[in-house]
């Protein structure tokens, strides 16, 4: 692992996408198939292949855990360390201690030795399970030799390599080393769903050997957001089609024989929260690939997305909760059927072969679009809208027509048009350190209305919208402004006023105001408006009641 690591470095300090390719395709030949599948995995930023499901089940406390016992170190050192670089790789491989007895421990890490290591942690069961786990990572950190593989090392255990890679320049990397078509490489890791096996299957001259692999979801192709009202110039080339936006959660669902799969977009297995979804898929013959949205339903109305909350993450639904929140899954893709990958094709191609396979049935149905005329007016668009949301959809989807399906990519091909439905004049109370490029600003912010008798109440949490200036002049006023802990977060003066726009307000518990803002963002600062004109919980109230008015719905 010292040569991968020293390969990491080398194209983390890289910013041009070809150079880190060419770094990448010239370790890669340098290695043989079981180093080179592991390591292939490892560049992706996981342990394993994305059809694998295990997980290390080792959190960041584990990894502190045994790294202090490897190496040790103080707590306020390490603290400084991750003020310092913002993850906890680079904050802990500072303090690798190399074994002094090369006789006594003579263990090296290649990439094949640690991913053999890393399944014997996954596959760790029983009582002791976590002491197990945590001596094999603190076998794993005591091989480490310096600190540029400890911390990469650290890095691929805890998900968080960030070295300017994604599986697509990987992919590139592997048709380069190999001499390949990178479109077909990028075919085949979305079809089996390993990048390892694929770059061994690369080198080999058999990609064409690799067949799609049900039950290991592929990336969901994204949307961009684009405005209400704007001049839609996106909408003047090709030939598109409107589908209603639901309120609900995307889901990718895979069939195959007698067995049903429902993955989320953080492709988790989600399938026992929906069994009457399942049985429905299971009752269509063939084996299939689809893409939709799971929404909860009563009769043919459509219910907001806090209903469908209560089905979230649950192991068993008992009958009564089926019966109150059903739900149907709506199906607008069709990626894989049978033996054919058809991410390739175009959209209506696809479309065509859904309508063939699967028919609107029970807890099953069919999205149904609208050709648009070419370059469609404003006024087509916004009718679409409107009727879109008195069915109680978030509004509507933009698809071009011949738009292949782009896996984790957010593009042109596919435009999504929502209007917000409200903002607030809000006052920020707490603040946090960001991640990543912002880990040494206070980026995240915890913010107010006020209650009846003038107290500030939260309502919500947001981290996007100011530009990284604005983040980075806030940053030491609130520093010279803080007033203790609030949490984990730090509390500060009440006086930076912000617009934060919305999706939704819903109750929620988890703020002093009792409810939540869905899918807040900051608008702007508002230098023009102090803190004791911000907007009130009576406000709040008011546009709640209003928008459960629109939905015809009582309340939760």
């Amino acid at each position: 692992m010292l040569r991968f690591g020293g390969t990491c470095a080398a194209i983390a300090a890289r910013a041009g996408k070809l150079e880190k390719i060419a770094l990448l395709a010239e370790y890669f030949r340098s290695l043989d198939d079981p180093n080179l599948s592991a390591a292939a995995r490892f560049f992706t930023g996981n342990p394993f292949a994305a059809r694998d499901n295990r997980s290390l089940g080792i959190g960041r406390r584990t990894v502190v855990a045994a790294s202090r016992n490897a190496w040790g170190f103080k707590e306020t050192e390490l603290g400084a360390n991750y003020r310092e670089h913002g993850d906890l790789g680079a904050a802990l491989g500072p303090f690798v201690r190399p074994a002094l007895d090369l006789a006594l421990f003579s263990e090296t890490l290649t990439p094949a030795s640690l991913y053999a290591l890393f399944e014997e942690i996954a596959n760790t069961r029983g009582k002791a399970a976590g002491k197990k786990r945590e001596a094999l990572c603190e076998r794993i950190l005591r091989a480490c030799t310096d600190a540029t593989e400890a911390t990469y090392v650290i890095k691929i255990m805890t998900g968080d390599l960030r070295i300017g890679l994604r599986e697509g320049l990987v992919a590139d990397a592997v048709a380069a080393a190999f001499e390949c078509d990178a479109r077909d490489v990028r075919r085949a890791v979305m079809a089996a769903g390993d990048i390892g096996a694929v770059a061994t299957a690369a080198r080999d001259g058999k990609l064409g050997d690799l067949r799609v692999t049900y039950g290991s979801p592929i990336g969901f192709m994204l949307a961009t957001p684009i405005l209400y009202g704007s001049k839609y110039k996106d909408l003047r080339t090709g030939t598109w089609l409107a589908e209603e936006k639901f309120d609900g959660i995307r889901a990718q669902a895979h069939k195959t024989g007698e067995s049903v799969k429902l993955f989320s977009r953080t492709l988790n297995d989600v399938t026992q929260s929906y069994p009457e979804v399942a049985a429905a898929l299971e009752a269509i013959p063939g084996n299939f690939m689809l893409d939709g949205e799971l929404v909860a339903t009563r009769g043919e109305n459509v219910l907001p997305f806090r209903y469908l909350q209560a089905r979230l993450q649950r192991k068993t639904v008992e009958p009564e909760l089926l019966k109150e929140v059903p739900v149907s899954y709506f199906v607008f893709d069709m990626l894989a059927s049978g033996d054919d990958f058809l991410i390739d094709e175009p959209l209506v191609s696809r479309r065509a072969r859904l309508a063939e396979t699967v028919a609107s049935r029970g807890h099953l149905e069919i999205a149904p679009f609208t050709p648009l005329s070419e370059t469609p007016a404003p006024e087509e668009l916004h009718e679409l809208f409107e009727a879109a949301r008195e069915r109680g959809h978030e509004g509507i989807m933009l698809k071009r027509s011949d738009s292949p399906y782009h896996p984790g990519r957010r593009g042109k091909w596919w435009l999504k048009l929502k209007r917000e439905l409200s903002t607030l004049d809000v006052v920020v109370v707490a603040v946090e350190w960001g991640h990543g490029k912002r880990a040494k600003v206070l980026s995240d912010y915890t913010f107010a209305v006020r209650g009846n008798s003038g107290e500030l109440q939260t309502i919500g949490k947001a981290y996007s919208g100011l530009t990284d200036a604005e983040i980075a002049e806030l940053t030491p006023w609130f520093l010279a402004h803080q007033r203790g802990k609030r949490g984990h977060a730090i509390a500060v003066e009440p006086e930076v006023v912000l617009e934060v726009a919305f999706d939704i307000i819903q109750p929620s518990g988890l703020h002093e105001s009792g409810f939540a803002l869905r899918f807040p963002r900051i608008v702007r600062l508002r230098d023009d408006k102090p803190p004791r004109e911000i907007d009130t919980i009576a406000r709040v109230e008011e546009i709640y009641r209003e928008m459960l008015a629109r939905e015809r719905l009582p309340p939760a």
